[in-house]
């Protein structure tokens, strides 16, 4: 697999971790503005009828999911290093075995 498509793997991983932490602020922006949180609370927050452990299950799954998303990104950024090295030492063979 090419540099290329390595970087873009981590770009989209990037945007997935963005956008897993930007859900919780999401959601209160829209409870806030007199919304439904996205479907969290059908009818509005002075209507919302969620039991007690609603919030931190939401919160343990996002955890669980930004640190998965983080954990691949950095195996990813790790693998994109180690293909670079590996390119940048065929191109410093192929210069030294190169006729001048």
């Amino acid at each position: 697999m090419s540099v290329f498509w390595l970087r873009f793997i981590i770009a989209a991983l990037l945007l997935a971790v963005v956008a897993v932490a930007a859900v919780p602020l999401l959601v209160l922006l829209d409870l806030a503005s007199g919304g439904t949180g996205y479907g969290l609370c059908g009818d509005g927050l002075s209507a919302c009828a969620t039991g007690y452990a609603s919030g931190p299950e939401l919160a343990i799954g996002l955890a669980l999911l930004l640190f998965g998303l983080t954990a691949t990104l950095r195996v990813m950024m790790r693998i994109v290093r180690r293909a670079q090295r590996r390119q940048e030492i065929a191109e410093a063979t192929r210069r030294l075995a190169a006729p001048r």
